[in-house]
């Protein structure tokens, strides 16, 4: 079974430019670089939940019953899934990194928070089109 995996690679292809608009940038402290670094944490939070749905459509397709994949958490879907054989350990824990940091969007939206994502989308990047 194919599975459909444009829009995954549209997301990351949008945070791509937003990372590169970010580095293009002269100073940091403009509504410009703003406007981009909050692009850039919302391509990385819609292609973190998108990867979770196309784990699940994997996972599914391995033989898991439906029902049971539709019933895990995030963290456990990854988990299934280094178990399965799409992702190794190290690539797991990496995931699991970027779900807390995501979980951490609904709770700080800070400028700690947000320098501590974007040094995480390069790798990030790297890993969800592995992923695609």
């Amino acid at each position: 079974m194919a599975l459909n995996v444009e829009h995954l690679l549209r997301t990351a292809a949008t945070l791509e430019q937003a990372l590169k608009a970010i580095e293009s940038l002269q100073q940091r402290d403009d509504v410009m670089f703003d406007l981009y670094r909050n692009a850039a944490i919302e391509s990385f939070e819609l292609s973190l939940e998108m990867a979770g749905k196309f784990l699940r459509k994997a996972l599914k397709a391995y033989g898991g019953a439906p029902r049971g994949v539709d019933a895990l958490v995030f963290n456990d879907v990854l988990r299934h899934a280094g178990k399965q054989g799409l992702m190794d350990s190290s690539t797991v824990e990496r995931w699991l990194s970027y779900r807390a940091n995501g979980n951490s969007t609904a709770h700080d939206y800070g400028k700690g928070f947000a320098k501590e994502t974007l040094t995480l989308l390069p790798r990030y990047l790297q890993d969800v089109r592995d992923l695609a």
